[in-house]
């Protein structure tokens, strides 16, 4: 640990050794982005969207797809807030120009 030094006006010129504060810093909370069922959104859109906004691989995407698919959700992944706001903003946006009303949408991993 290093030590700092402070001058102590009572003690004249002598100067006093403190141990420097250290910050601790916390993990950032995370989040998993979840993946919604719908009857319009094709397969192959989302596993295009899992393989170039999640870098999932091909069978993971397929694989995920279908579990969307028969259970109605699936997490697409866990992320920090920031990363997971931005690509949900990302998958909507590309939905949008497709004409799918894909959603996802996320909730704190209480795992973390």
């Amino acid at each position: 640990m290093a030590e700092r030094t402070r001058p102590r006006p009572e003690d004249g010129d002598a100067t006093v050794l403190e141990p420097e504060r250290t910050t601790r810093l916390e993990r950032p909370r995370m989040y998993r982005v979840l993946i919604h069922n719908d009857d319009y959104t094709t397969h192959e859109f989302v596993v295009a969207i899992l393989k170039t906004v999640f870098h999932k691989s091909d069978t993971d995407a397929w694989t995920l797809t279908l579990q969307v698919h028969n259970h109605g959700v699936g997490v697409a992944g866990v992320y920090t807030r920031e990363v997971a706001e931005t690509k949900i903003a990302t998958v909507h946006r590309l939905a949008r120009e497709q004409e799918f009303p894909l959603l996802l949408t996320m909730e704190p991993d209480d795992r973390s």
